[in-house]
């Protein structure tokens, strides 16, 4: 039988068995959910050691033709992507499966025009606008391996990705709306370029309207030229094991890693994991606030949904434009169904009260899910009642860039949910605990290294042009397993709460102590907004505890860090206390919202002259005030 859509406890635990005792089976049964120019020979070969993985070996397929051709006859009409720009009196557009068709083989043949072909790398650094997504799709229509930049990196961010994949074409815009500013992406675009000598071709999409300069031979408006394309392009016949992207991710040291994903099994899981852990059924609107730039963008904006023949929402603006019922106006007006966030946007609004949620009609909602991060408690239990008035399950989503898709999660109205626990693994995923020698956990209850014994279709299979860089962060700490880089527990349920990154679970007096639960006990004060722990060296207890933290409101005091402390010990124990405790006006984070605790680190133990490039942060002026006030 075919697993594909599971929709109750009962399948989810008959999928699991199968997935793990017959995982080729069990994946053959859901590949047949798709088109196939050709089957596969072969379901799976993999050899962890090397590592080497291929899944659906001999098949032929394009992806897009799974996220579009297929839908025409039944879905020809349906709106495929509705685009809600940063302005809201602009109104929204609907685009319908046929409309998406056409522009994709439009923007497809421009391509071809302008001499791409398979597997030549295109950049695309784009405001989220309908053309980004019809760039990402046309690329993979003639297998062209596409790497999105998010339109909020440097140009010395955005030049060093291009120079790493050798990309020979970058599409970009005139401009991009962000709230109430516009940023000067071509501006930056062309900063970039002094450092990246083989690109031959940039092309402009319109949005800001802006007065830029067009770089005779190179630059083109890329209006004029959709105009003239046709509206047919035969999709290119793609081998399963084909590239499809690549995206960076920064390592914890040395320059961004451009994980690849192949073609045929990340649009196998990403197709299956959008439809069980959304729950999508076919008449739902479903919204991801994610920017494409970012891998939850790739794979539940663009292809998990399309290859469902979902209705996905597509957000230029951000939450707080025009004011903070943003959000919550957009799932009244498109009847949102699905939403999906992170726990650094809850955070956020739920700072403002829930005077905005109130003043909205969010009974549409049926799944509300979190991304990005480990959510805290609070936060959790205010989307809960605020957004989801108490009756949407939250999906807690584990997964990372390198994984392709959700790995980790609750299955709403399916398995259990418990605030600041991501629970099960999907069917397929094999996790497991691993000690610090180096052993496996067979204890239910435990805490330890997660890794992931048994591969899935969407795992990354390289990082580009460096092999052995991918074989050594994700493949040489344990043998024959995929170590995340996340710390996690079990509990006596088996159920899985990632504690965070495994340098974010720091020794203090002999004692492992996890950040996330620290910091979850912290952010239950009343006063606080949010909060990050560190370890900075400690002359006794090998490590101390460093907290930065931010107050919804007033100054900071003795009495509040006495609060603050016991808090923890309350929650944890006293050896969690915090020895030092600064008071910020905000915390460093990147584009998509992750703090970056690796930079506090620095500034904890006095070691500011290698913070490195902190130009691509979201704030990078919150650095030299902490800073700042750390000295004075």
């Amino acid at each position: 039988m075919s697993h594909y859509h599971i929709t109750s406890k009962e399948q989810y635990k008959q999928a699991y068995q199968e997935s793990v005792e017959n995982p080729e089976e069990f994946w053959s049964s859901i590949a047949e959910n798709f088109q196939w120019n050709k089957k596969w020979d072969t379901v799976l070969n993999f050899d962890f050691s090397k590592p080497e993985i291929n899944w659906f070996q001999g098949a032929k397929l394009n992806i897009t033709e799974n996220c579009i051709d297929r839908h025409l006859f039944e879905r020809g009409n349906k709106t495929a992507l509705l685009f809600e720009p940063n302005n809201p009196s602009e109104g929204a557009e609907h685009i319908t499966y046929q409309q998406l068709h056409d522009r994709v083989c439009k923007m497809a043949n421009v391509l071809k025009n302008q001499g791409i072909k398979k597997g030549d790398r295109v950049c695309l650094y784009l405001p989220m606008i309908p053309e980004l997504a019809i760039s990402v799709l046309a690329c993979a229509r003639i297998g062209a391996i596409h790497t999105v930049v998010f339109a909020g990196f440097s140009a010395s961010a955005l030049a060093a990705r291009i120079l790493d994949c050798d990309c020979t074409l970058v599409i970009t815009s005139d401009g991009a709306f962000r709230g109430s500013k516009t940023i000067d992406l071509k501006g930056i675009v062309d900063k970039a370029l002094k450092d990246c000598p083989d690109v031959k071709t940039i092309l402009v999409a319109k949005r800001i309207y802006a007065e830029i300069t067009l770089t005779e031979g190179r630059d083109y408006w890329l209006q004029p030229l959709l105009d003239k394309a046709e509206t047919i392009c035969k999709p290119e016949v793609m081998d399963a094991e084909d590239p499809l992207f690549i995206l960076y991710t920064s390592g914890s040291t040395g320059k961004p890693k451009g994980m690849v994903h192949t073609t045929a099994g990340y649009m196998v899981y990403s197709a299956f994991t959008f439809k069980n852990v959304f729950q999508y059924e076919e008449e739902d609107v479903y919204w991801c606030t994610a920017d494409i730039g970012w891998i939850t963008g790739h794979s539940y904006i663009v292809y998990g949904p399309l290859a469902n023949g979902a209705t996905s929402v597509m957000f230029e603006g951000v939450p707080s434009h025009p004011d903070y019922g943003r959000f919550w106006d957009i799932v009244e007006k498109h009847k949102v169904n699905q939403f999906y966030t992170a726990p650094t946007a809850i955070r956020a609004l739920a700072k403002q009260g829930a005077k905005w949620p109130k003043s909205y009609d969010l009974s549409s909602l049926k799944v509300l899910g979190t991304v990005g991060e480990p959510i805290n408690e609070e936060a959790w239990h205010w989307y809960d009642e605020q957004i989801g008035k108490g009756n949407c399950p939250i999906v807690d989503t584990w997964w990372q860039t390198e994984n392709g898709g959700i790995l980790i999660t609750s299955l709403p109205g399916i398995t259990r949910q418990i605030p600041t626990y991501a629970t099960l693994p999907m069917p397929g995923i094999q996790p497991c605990l691993m000690d610090e020698k180096g052993e496996e956990i067979t204890t239910t209850e435990a805490s330890g290294k997660l890794c992931i014994k048994f591969p899935w279709p969407s795992i990354a299979r390289t990082i580009w042009g460096n092999h052995d860089r991918y074989r050594d962060t994700y493949f040489s700490a344990f043998k024959n397993k995929y170590f995340t880089g996340d710390g996690a527990l079990r509990n006596a349920e088996g159920l899985y709460r990632i504690t965070g990154r495994v340098d974010d679970v720091i020794i203090v007096s002999g004692h492992n102590l996890g950040t996330a639960p620290i910091e979850d006990a912290i952010d239950e004060h009343p006063n606080v907004s949010e909060s990050a722990i560190v370890g900075f060296p400690h002359d006794i207890k090998g490590n101390a505890l460093y907290g930065f933290v931010t107050l919804v409101d007033g100054e900071g005091s003795e009495k509040l860090k006495k609060e603050i402390n016991n808090l923890i010990s309350e929650k944890i124990g006293p050896i969690a206390k915090l020895d030092k405790i600064q008071f910020t006006e905000g915390l460093p984070k990147t584009r998509s919202g992750k703090i970056m605790r690796r930079i506090l680190r620095k500034i904890a133990s006095n070691e500011t002259d290698s913070l490195g490039d902190i130009s691509t942060l979201l704030n990078p002026e919150v650095v030299e005030n902490i800073i700042k006030e750390r000295l004075s």
